[in-house]
């Protein structure tokens, strides 16, 4: 089962695929898809694509998806990988329902199949070491050369693999390797390993096993065994297919179709797990889920969405061209849908002291504030106002240029949902001259912030009583890293020189008082400020921390 998601009209190439395999009634009128992620890692954003696509396809045309783990490498793989996978599947909208399944419930019928391979003399055991093989598989330009191996007896080679399997041998003392053509053009059509030797217990076989097939022996056979009838790959894995194919081939069974698509490569980001990996135990960012990380747990945890996800991934759209794709674009996507989802709240990061001198001291009132214009079913709440308010300083200056509109000495401002007011006169520091107060007058009849006179007032001011106001870590993040693509550096430099260090800096801001009371997770826009997230990790009952998730502009869509 799948929930519910609008499907777009747009006909990429793969609808398209699926439109005419329907029409011509191939795989029966079935589609069955799947997501068939290592356990190795966190999911990123390339894979929410992925996710967005495989599921997205099946519930377009009433099939389904599977949620399957290719865990052909106990090495590398762990549980805390499967629970985060299926945690990001779900948070972002789908269900494979009773279709999970991992590459481990199949290793028996895989080695079936690789002994039907040698018993066909399409395979055989090998005794080069990868380094060797390295050297005899050749060149693109320059056939390879056989193996001493590869015309060993067939009886000696089911003899050998057997053995291989009852643990006789150490690591890298045989493979087994697919008999095809060692002058083909394709490297992955010269003799590639299919089975090799790992003394390493499987997270769910333990040490039933010590020999695993490798990943591309096991895909297709797993896409066969499934009855997959859209096998939907990113580019990197064309080279493969013909691989795909001839093992189906040779061993007669069903055959699904391995169609590509272009990966999600994100400017000013890393999407390689291994590299993920990197960043985390070399202590450059705090977790898999740090805010800073492109990891759906990451992003989740900044405060995105699921559906300005799967926005983006619709607005990305599926072609077979690699491309760079701007972060901004997504940026985009998660304020369209913040805008019209989150509730506003006023909150100063830098604040600066605003006195009203003409307002009773010990007096107190509350203004009415709007939750969220795009939603007439938010309501609204009471703010509390006072003599005393914070300001964000940004908003205040003492000699200020022809076009800022926010407060100086003689101008008026509105006080949003509260009055207008005056700056009259300002208190500095007599050590470093800095502004510590600004003083000045209201206007009583302007309750609400409208002048009573109909007089037009530009400027308009956030603001948060300094009587009621609340403490709060804001933790505010940029970009990972300084360059578009740090992947690809034309000098050679390592990714990690262009790391960012201010993606994180930590203020304390003040906050108008129902922001104590956010939970985990909550979602808000800080007016004038931008979109902030309660932490999901580092918050506890009444003392909240924030994640800013985005600024306010949105420089994409200004410049597309």
């Amino acid at each position: 089962m799948m929930n519910e998601q609008t499907i777009p009209e747009s006909k990429h190439f793969i609808r398209q695929m699926i439109d005419e395999d329907l029409r011509t009634g191939r795989y029966d009128g079935r589609v069955v898809t799947r997501f068939p992620p290592e356990p190795n890692g966190y999911l990123h954003i390339g894979h929410a694509k992925a996710i967005c696509l495989d599921f997205g396809m099946a519930l377009e045309y009433g099939g389904v998806c599977h949620l399957r783990f290719d865990d052909t490498n106990p090495s590398k793989e762990e549980v805390e990988y499967v629970d985060s996978i299926m945690e990001d599947v779900r948070w972002l909208g789908f269900d494979w329902g009773e279709h999970l399944y991992y590459a481990s419930d199949y290793f028996q019928q895989m080695y079936a199949y690789a002994v039907a391979l040698i018993k066909k003399d399409k395979a055989y055991v090998c005794t080069l070491t990868p380094e060797e093989f390295k050297d005899y598989r050749g060149v693109p330009t320059r056939p390879g050369k056989e193996s001493p191996s590869r015309h060993r007896p067939v009886e000696e080679s089911l003899d050998l693999f057997e053995r291989m399997k009852n643990g006789e041998f150490e690591d890298g003392a045989y493979v087994v390797r697919a008999k095809i053509d060692m002058a083909s053009p394709n490297l992955h059509m010269r003799d590639p390993a299919i089975y090799r030797i790992k003394k390493t217990a499987h997270h769910r076989t333990g040490d039933t096993w010590c020999i695993y097939p490798m990943y591309d022996f096991a895909h297709c056979l797993e896409d066969s065994i499934e009855g997959i009838t859209h096998s939907l790959c990113t580019l990197e894995f064309e080279v493969h297919r013909p691989l795909y194919d001839w093992i189906l081939d040779q061993l007669e069974i069903y055959h699904p179709q391995q169609t590509e698509f272009a990966r999600l490569n994100l400017s000013y980001t890393i999407m390689s797990k291994r590299k993920l990996l990197e960043l985390v135990e070399g202590g450059h960012v705090a977790s898999w889920d740090d805010p800073r990380m492109p990891t759906i747990s990451g992003l989740r945890r900044r405060g995105y969405t699921p559906a300005a996800i799967r926005a983006f991934c619709e607005t990305v759209g599926i072609t077979k061209v690699n491309s760079l794709t701007d972060v901004a674009l997504l940026e985009h996507c998660l304020r369209d849908d913040l805008n019209k989802t989150s509730e506003r709240r006023m909150a100063v990061l830098n604040p600066l002291k605003l006195v009203i001198d003409n307002y009773p001291e010990n007096e107190e009132e509350e203004f009415e504030a709007v939750n969220n214009p795009e939603d007439p079913d938010a309501g609204t709440r009471r703010i509390p106002f006072c003599r005393e308010l914070y300001i964000e300083r940004d908003d205040f200056m003492e000699d200020p240029p022809k076009k800022f509109f926010r407060l100086a000495p003689g101008r008026e401002v509105r006080l949003r949902y509260a009055c207008l007011f005056t700056c009259t006169e300002v208190v500095k520091d007599p050590q470093t001259g800095e502004v510590t107060e600004v003083h000045g007058v209201y206007d009583p009849d302007s309750r609400g912030g409208s002048a009573p006179d109909g007089r037009k007032v530009r400027g308009t001011i956030h603001w948060v009583s300094a009587r009621h106001a609340a403490d709060a870590p804001v933790r505010l993040y940029d970009r990972l890293f300084t360059v578009e693509n740090p992947a690809e550096s034309k000098d050679g430099a390592d990714y990690r020189e262009f790391l960012n260090p201010d993606s994180l800096t930590v203020t304390t801001g003040k906050i108008e008082p129902a922001l104590a009371a956010a939970a985990p997770g909550a979602r808000f826009q800080f007016e004038r400020l931008g979109y902030y997230c309660v932490d999901s990790r580092d918050s506890a009952p009444g003392r909240p921390v924030f994640n800013r998730t985005v600024p306010l502009r949105d420089s994409w869509s200004k410049n597309k």
